[in-house]
């Protein structure tokens, strides 16, 4: 293995991470740069299984269960396909919901965003006049429900003659919704040699017309079954009681679960509007999503749920269609839906892209042939559980929010406001006054916590995002893109040639010196410098150095900061399983950990680890070869 960069073995192919790199994909530099921006490691499967047959220009209908990166496996080729600065419509993507179609827009823009193109969202309820001003300045990429898209093809706003690849994003869901009219209108009016793709989870009869009319020889690709699979997702359900109202059976069952974040799906309008309310009122931040709403009001909210702001984002199922929410932990069923397909579609917004899911559901006494049907078709296994009595609701909501207090009172000073604490025990208005501060802390603590999470997690891209750049620095050119590199090298970003080559030769002799002042700035600090001791070294200069010296031999670990650890969880997992083995240090990178051992135990230390399983994650080891020079 390489010394230097000793890169971690690939993850096992899996429904949510490919065998291949993105580096197998030759893309152009531009979208290059936008993926590695999107802190994207490796491609999923369908993306790896897409990618060539649609540079390749082939018609394709691909089915693949929800969270698999279905947007980036379309919109990749889609940026690699159109040229830069075309400056007319040129690729077509139609969504079912506003909501997807926002989000798929905002994904291809940004893994697009070093390229010159544009991405234009169309769809109703939103102004007309900023899509027609998008439109005019040469908008290459449209997504947009086929509603609004028809709108603008019938205005005579959308032209479609130059249109040379369309794409049917969700299309079970999109027919499901009765937009077969105006999709197929839409694919009547494309030209010809226009690519089709389409995109669905499921291949009802509707799409098979649609493929026979429209698609012409299509490659098929089909990396999961008709349904979707809830794999991921463990699924509980709570019997309801009738002794008290539904909502409070609600309230008990988010009581004893606690969930971090939650979409909580209600049948009805009327039931997503009461659930709303009692939620709020019984102090669970909570926003509404349904068809009624404005589109601006719609936007607002769900800014709000993907900022964090929001616990509990309370929806029908078509408001809810294809939404996309970063570590959801919880969808809930208030109810269960009429059609038993339905559930899948629900639940499929959590345990997305391998992650872990949980669904709630409260299920009543005429639900359960539903449930019976989940269970024989779809063969999902559900965890029955008993509601808690009245008291013992209360009893465990009231422990759980006094040790949040405490633990947020052991590291504040708050004795100055004990005055007001007392004289707030004798006013009438006192216990109304307390509940707002109670109120208000759990609601800012809440949000500063997921703030918290937020850092972390961007800073873990940030890690990855530079791990990647200097694998790829790094790596040798492969056959081919030596004189690649080179015009890159002798072009800017945006095609046009530098001055001279005085600015490359400059921002190579800064690195260089950056470098060298690293170096010397680690190794003035060390505590022992100049009397004889092993001066501290960056990490440059101490991967350089290999275990031929005699003094110690590096092992890889598979094991790193993407997996939520430290240099302390890693010394912890190493003397758990290999409690003989003495370490002499450990480096921790962000996909894996380097660990410094006695040559002599360099081996044992090896078979100690590898394909051993430390808290759920499965591990492998071997010793860190020296770079080739």
């Amino acid at each position: 293995m390489d010394e230097t960069t000793a890169p971690a073995a690939p993850p096992p192919a899996s429904d949510y991470v490919a065998e291949e790199s993105f580096d197998d994909f030759h893309l152009s530099e531009p979208v290059r740069l936008g993926i590695a921006e999107k802190g994207y490691a490796r491609p999923t499967p369908v993306q790896a299984a897409t990618f060539r047959p649609l540079m390749e220009g082939r018609d394709v209908i691909v089915r693949s269960k929800t969270g698999t990166g279905k947007t980036a496996a379309f919109g990749v080729p889609i940026l690699e396909k159109v040229p830069a600065g075309r400056r007319r419509p040129s690729a077509l993507v139609m969504c079912p919901t506003r909501e997807l179609a926002i989000q798929v827009a905002e994904e291809i823009a940004a893994l697009g965003k070093h390229k010159d193109l544009s991405v234009v969202t169309i769809y109703g309820g939103a102004s007309m006049s900023d899509q027609l001003d998008k439109l005019r300045a040469g908008a290459e990429i449209v997504v947009g429900t086929p509603g609004r898209i028809h709108d603008h093809i019938r205005r005579g706003t959308l032209k479609l003659d130059g249109m040379l690849v369309s794409c049917l994003d969700e299309a079970d869901e999109m027919l499901n919704m009765g937009f077969f009219e105006e999709v197929t209108r839409i694919l009547d009016g494309l030209p010809d040699d226009c690519q089709q793709l389409l995109f669905s989870a499921t291949v009802p009869a509707d799409i098979e017309q649609i493929i026979r009319e429209y698609l012409t020889d299509p490659e098929a690709i089909m990396l999961s079954g008709d349904e979707y699979s809830v794999d991921n997702i463990r699924n509980v359900y709570y019997q309801t009681v009738d002794a008290y109202p539904k909502p409070r059976n609600l309230l008990y069952m988010v009581e004893i679960e606690n969930p971090t974040s939650a979409i909580v799906f209600a049948n009805t309008r009327a039931d997503s509007q009461l659930v709303t309310a009692v939620l709020n009122r019984h102090g669970y931040d909570a926003d509404l999503l349904n068809g009624e709403l404005p589109q601006k009001e719609r936007e607002r909210v769900m800014a709000k749920v993907k900022r964090g702001e929001v616990r509990f984002m309370v929806a029908t199922d078509i408001a809810a269609r294809g939404i996309d929410i970063s570590d959801l932990s919880h969808v809930i069923n208030y109810s269960l839906p009429e059609d038993p397909g339905v559930y899948l579609h629900r639940v499929g917004r959590t345990g997305r892209i391998g992650k872990k899911g949980t669904a709630l559901s409260l299920v009543s006494g005429s639900e359960m042939m539903t449930l019976k049907a989940l269970r024989s078709k779809y063969g999902i296994e559900f965890e029955e559980k008993a509601l808690p009595a009245p008291d013992e609701a209360r009893r465990i909501w009231a422990e759980r929010h006094v040790a949040e207090l405490k633990d947020a009172m052991s590291s504040s000073i708050f004795e100055a406001y004990l005055p007001l604490a007392q004289e707030l025990e004798g006013r009438p208005d006192g216990p109304y006054l307390v509940s707002f501060a109670l109120k208000y802390f759990f609601t800012h603590h809440r949000m500063e916590k997921v703030q918290d999470l937020h850092k972390a997690e961007h800073k873990r891209e940030e890690h990855e995002r530079r791990e990647h750049r200097q694998e790829r620095e790094v790596r040798p050119p492969r056959d081919g893109e030596r004189g690649r590199g080179r015009e890159r090298g002798r072009e800017g970003r945006n095609g046009e040639r530098p001055r001279g080559g005085r600015d490359e030769r400059r921002v190579r002799a800064e690195r260089a010196e950056a470098q060298v002042a690293v170096a010397v700035e680690v190794e003035a600090r060390a505590p022992d410098a100049g009397r004889g001791a092993e001066p501290v070294r960056p990490p440059a200069a101490e991967e350089a150095e290999s275990d031929a010296a005699g003094r110690r031999a590096r092992i890889w670990l598979r094991l790193g900061e993407r997996d939520g650890v430290d240099e302390a969880k890693v010394r912890e997992a190493a003397g758990a399983l290999a409690p003989g083995v003495e370490l002499l240090g450990v480096d921790v990178r962000g996909s894996h950990s380097y660990l410094f051992v006695d040559p002599a135990s360099a081996d044992a230390a090896v078979q100690a680890l590898n394909g051993k399983e430390w808290q759920g994650k499965p591990l492998s080891a071997e010793r860190a070869r020296r770079r080739r020079r």
